[in-house]
């Protein structure tokens, strides 16, 4: 067993506690952490007036830095099921943030990108955003942040294997059996990441323009 007694010579508890005990410290702060940025993110779009949610909110971010992606690429990157990313996509496409695009990798699997309007949208949500964390946010060293990164980062991996251990991620294949090689570095299994219609507007499960980060 580890030994979680206090180490001698003036260290502080904080600095004594063993790894594991400072790594559940972590991770019970995460879900807390989620829920108030997506409030303070859901708070900021209404007013601003975008229309968006703050699930669409991470949409577009996503395709921002990744560029045109699936449905099911997009789900794996954000660590989502298909389900919840469809219906934020079909909300974007009725806002005109978005379009669906020929896809070469798989015919029946579109293309999701950005419009002018949604680049320009997301563009200047994120402007204000890095303004409102630098002044808010200047005490923390560059170094500090780099840190942490790197650890939520190790986190996410080894909690990947676990949840995925006994399941084999899918993948999509074009119609002559090909697999896509677009796939995230860091691939993140969905339920159901099955191919869809090239309408994504025509999917049946469209119509609840109301989603947010799932709980």
């Amino acid at each position: 067993m580890t030994d979680t007694t206090p180490a001698s010579g003036g260290q502080g508890a904080e600095e004594a506690a063993p790894a594991e005990a400072l790594l559940y410290d972590v991770i019970r702060r995460l879900w807390p952490l989620h829920r108030t940025v997506v409030r303070a993110v859901e708070r900021e779009l209404k007013d601003t007036g975008t229309g968006m949610t703050a699930g669409e909110h991470a949409l577009l971010d996503a395709l921002r830095n990744e560029g045109p992606r699936t449905v099911p690429q997009l789900a794996r990157s954000m660590g989502l099921d298909r389900q919840p990313v469809q219906r934020w996509v079909n909300h974007a496409l009725e806002l005109d943030l978005v379009v669906t695009a020929p896809n070469p990798a798989h015919r029946r699997s579109s293309l999701i990108e950005l419009t002018p309007q949604g680049a320009a949208a997301i563009r200047g949500i994120q402007e204000f955003e890095a303004t409102e964390l630098r002044q808010r946010l200047a005490d923390l060293p560059a170094a500090d942040i780099r840190t942490t990164l790197h650890v939520l980062d190790r986190l996410g991996e080894e909690f990947r294997h676990l949840a995925n251990s006994s399941r084999v991620p899918s993948e999509e294949s074009d119609t002559h059996g090909n697999r896509d090689t677009r796939t995230p570095s860091h691939p993140h299994e969905t339920k159901d990441a099955s191919a869809h219609n090239n309408d994504v507007r025509a999917n049946p499960e469209v119509r609840d323009n109301h989603g947010a980060l799932d709980a």
